[in-house]
């Protein structure tokens, strides 16, 4: 197994928004006024040069600039944050170049002027459609302003379009869910992330929890959208994500099919596979006046239990599963490692073992307690490393 063959995609990971979202567990942070762009853009930079200077240059695949709120910054900002990707890195021909958005941030200029650097994929944090929905949300646009993000990007040449839309909000039951979904599907996207609201450790919500919909509401609510989305073209081809053909997001493919990413930014992670076979992971610091100040990177090797704990973490999300021999080209190990690791999930209905490795519908819906019976015999350092190395 040589390292040179993973594919390799780069995550940029820009990390302030207007306000923080009470739901949101990302590394974001309020803006502190006007934003250091001069100051980001000299530690991004160094921070790409370093990784460009630790190993082979593979051609990337796909580019990803994700936050916070990366239509915060100005194009001026990704002009020369492009200019040194393309400078330090090699780009695959026809690589795909993301940029996440809100809808209350973006005008025709700023989408004209991604389009004309490159960028070829938007991905627009729309969540509802609804406007009482938003409220509870803590979003800053209303759903007028998400239309008309929708039709300004389409106008600037984007033919590669995400909608993010959540479902099970606070007082929604499954016919607000599903006219919700309608709306968003009358709006024609690419590309469809569609994902319940969970109450995360750490968030506002989670300290004040909103009335929510019970188990068996979201279920049908789930259940109704992933028969909608069929219907309107868009394949489910990872938990939450649905695309139509030719549109799955490569980068986000590429850490679900453990792929290797370069981390840049605040908080970033990165994982990277040395020539010797080596999984290495490397996490830049969380908080930007860190990050800005240049303070250390934590880098560790990846091996025994824990490979095959982030191994399946990523690729049993995929309803297609992977290929058995995915997991000798991209680890070098032998399948006894992670097979003796699914016996137990497959004995119990959630996985199908074979040439293909498939999770089970039920074992997608109970992706976590799937994921636990593998825990179990992981040890619990190892156990909290590989659950927490989030590329976002």
């Amino acid at each position: 197994m040589n390292g040179v063959d993973v594919p390799l995609t780069l995550y940029v990971h820009l990390p302030w928004c207007e306000r923080k979202c009470p739901y949101c567990d990302f590394n974001s942070h309020p803006a502190p006024g006007p934003l250091p762009e001069r100051e980001l853009l000299a530690a991004l930079r160094r921070d790409l040069a370093e990784e460009a200077a630790r190993g082979p240059c593979r051609p990337v695949h796909a580019v990803y600039f994700g936050g916070g709120t990366p239509s915060l910054l100005s194009p001026a900002f990704y002009r020369g944050l492009l200019e040194a990707v393309r400078g330090r890195l090699r780009l695959a021909p026809g690589v795909e170049i993301t940029i996440e958005a809100n809808p209350g941030t973006v005008d025709r200029g700023w989408l004209r002027a991604m389009r004309r650097l490159g960028v070829n994929r938007l991905s627009l944090g729309v969540q509802s459609l609804d406007d009482a929905m938003l409220r509870a949300l803590g979003r800053i646009h209303d759903a007028a302003a998400a239309r008309a993000a929708v039709r300004e990007a389409r106008a600037a040449g984007f033919d590669n379009l995400n909608i993010d839309l959540m479902y099970g909000l606070p007082g929604q039951d499954r016919e607000a869910a599903e006219a919700d979904l309608e709306a968003a599907l009358a709006l024609a996207p690419d590309h469809v992330s569609y994902y319940q609201l969970t109450l995360e450790p750490g968030t506002a919500f989670h300290r004040r929890p909103p009335p929510l919909p019970g188990d068996d509401a979201l279920w049908a609510m789930q259940l109704a959208g992933e028969r909608r989305l069929r219907r309107a073209g868009l394949v489910r081809y990872e938990v939450s994500a649905y695309a139509r053909p030719g549109r799955r997001c490569r980068h986000n493919l590429n850490y679900w099919r453990f792929g290797d990413y370069l981390g840049v930014g605040p908080g970033a992670h990165g994982k990277r596979t040395a020539a010797d076979g080596t999984v290495l992971r490397r996490a830049k610091p969380r908080a930007p006046a860190a990050y800005l100040a240049g303070a250390p990177v934590r880098e560790e090797a990846v091996a025994g239990p824990m490979l095959a704990l982030e191994f399946a973490l990523n690729a049993l999300r995929l309803p297609g599963g992977f290929e058995r021999d995915l997991w000798r080209r991209r680890t070098g190990r032998p399948w006894a490692e992670l097979g003796r690791r699914l016996a137990r999930p497959a004995a119990l209905g959630l996985v199908r073992l074979g040439p293909r490795v498939r999770p089970t519908r039920r074992g997608l819906r109970h992706l976590d307690g799937l994921l636990a019976l593998m825990v179990e015999t992981v040890p619990g350092e190892a156990r909290d490393a590989a659950l927490s190395a989030d590329p976002l």
